[in-house]
């Protein structure tokens, strides 16, 4: 059945809007609350029709085991219900989800030395009957349904009735305050030590570059759905969301964009080098000054950048892999970003999920060489990443995709949040510089749970 579309006016956005629907279960908002030409549409999804899954390495599709892969499984879905998107929205039917860094590693066969910490499925991808989109530069809404679920027509005449009907209030209890206790399974001399360990990896010549991470716990009572919201007003992203399975949800505000495809054309944007923002204008120059000029932090980019055009050469034409900018400045409410961007074609008869299956997890966030380094990784560090460095966003039945890397994201389950922080680490890092920038990173998201 072909998909509906009907445009509505912007009277809210879907940021304001899912505040009707965050509470189901199923319900997710892909949010692009920092306003550039990355962050120009916002995503609902609503009524979930189809759902594939990976928990432990098995797939599951509706609930059901199934056999093969989800790369065989979904590509095979997605081309008997390809649906052509000439609307110059960058979706309008198709599955939003998550990936998580551990889906990343069974590509490799890389085994891992950690238990799970949390009850969280390595991939889910819903496949949603009805989308609302916010183009935030023509601000206008539109409201898709598939038919898949219930008559296309009735969905929307509810949807535009909800939406008439809603008048934007603050969540009760969101300018509470909530005290917030904070584990983490490095202390501070021990993450240290495992850095310079990597560095002995890096001169030995195992590797050239690879991140390092630690994760954070943090107990507090603020809702997660409240934590969201703060989050979003105080740190805009334009790669953010939030996801509501139910038993746990995902709150991100991720600068990052991993993957995107469109008609063909890829796209890939890994960040490497951050500073904190200044306290008054002049520091706060000075900081993005002394970004722009780290030859370490480009060093670092530039490792990263050769290491993704070797994984787009994989499945793009030959040839058509090309840096496109190499050492932007990248400016976020807590922090400076250095960013590259890289591009390329698909070759003709491969698909979103063999450019996945090619790239994932992004090199920003492994290292180079790619499988040593996520090697060094599961040594060195104390536990699962979980989503953390993994990828959330949305596959269109048209082909299209668009894919961040999970930073700044915190996974809500049974009253705790759980993040991960971490950098890129080279021969040249600061032991105490490379602590000090992931407790930056987590600044935001602390901030925002109390």
């Amino acid at each position: 059945m072909k998909t509906q579309i009907v445009e509505w006016p912007l009277k809210y956005g879907a940021a304001e809007l899912f505040d009707l629907y965050h509470s189901r279960p199923g319900a997710v908002l892909l949010d692009s609350s920092l306003v550039n030409e990355m962050g120009r549409y916002s995503i609902i999804g609503l009524n979930p029709y189809k759902t594939l899954e990976v928990k432990d390495g098995a797939l599951y599709v509706d609930g059901s085991p199934a056999e093969g892969s989800l790369e065989e499984v979904l590509g095979a879905y997605m081309a008997a219900h390809y649906e052509k998107n000439d609307t110059g929205l960058p979706m309008i039917s198709g599955a939003i989800g998550y990936f998580t860094y551990d889906y990343g590693r069974s590509f490799e066969q890389i085994k891992t030395r950690h238990s799970r910490s949390q009850a969280v499925p390595d991939c889910i991808l819903n496949f949603y009957d009805n989308l609302i989109i916010e183009d935030r530069h023509e601000k206008r809404l539109y409201l898709t349904a598939s038919g898949m679920l219930a008559e296309p027509g009735a969905v929307l005449d509810a949807l535009k009735a909800e939406i008439s009907a809603f008048t934007h209030s603050q969540e009760a209890g969101e300018w509470e305050e909530y005290p917030v206790k904070i584990t983490s399974d490095f202390e501070k001399e021990a993450y240290k030590k495992a850095i310079d360990r990597m560095i002995d990896y890096i001169v030995e010549g195992d590797i050239y570059i690879a991140n390092m991470t630690r994760r954070i716990m943090a107990y507090s009572g603020k809702p997660p759905y409240a934590m969201f919201k703060s989050l979003r007003e105080n740190n805009p992203s334009p790669f953010g969301g939030y996801f509501n399975y139910g038993d746990f949800q995902v709150i991100s505000a991720s600068p990052e964009r991993f993957l995107r495809m469109k008609d063909g054309l890829v796209e890939t944007r890994p960040i490497k080098g951050t500073r904190r923002r200044g306290v008054t204008p002049e520091e706060d120059a000075a900081l993005k000054k002394e970004l722009q000029e780290s030859g370490k932090d480009k060093s670092e980019l530039l490792m990263i950048v050769d290491l993704e055009r070797n994984d787009l050469n994989r499945v793009c034409e030959p040839g058509s892999v090309k840096v496109t900018s190499l050492f932007d400045v990248e400016t976020y409410a807590t922090v400076f970003h250095l960013v590259s961007n890289i591009v390329g074609k698909l070759r003709d008869g491969l698909t979103a999920p063999d450019l996945l299956r090619a790239a994932f997890p992004g090199g920003s966030i492994t290292g180079a060489p790619k499988i040593r380094a996520m090697e060094i990784i599961d040594e060195l560090e104390q536990s699962r990443r979980g989503l953390y460095t993994g990828s959330m966003g949305y596959l269109g039945l048209d082909g299209s995709c668009d894919l961040n890397i999970v930073i700044r994201t915190a996974v809500y389950q049974n009253g705790c949040y759980t993040l991960g922080v971490g950098g890129g680490i080279t021969c040249e890092s600061d032991l105490e510089f490379e602590y000090e920038e992931t407790e930056q990173k987590a600044r935001a998201l602390l901030e925002a749970m109390k």
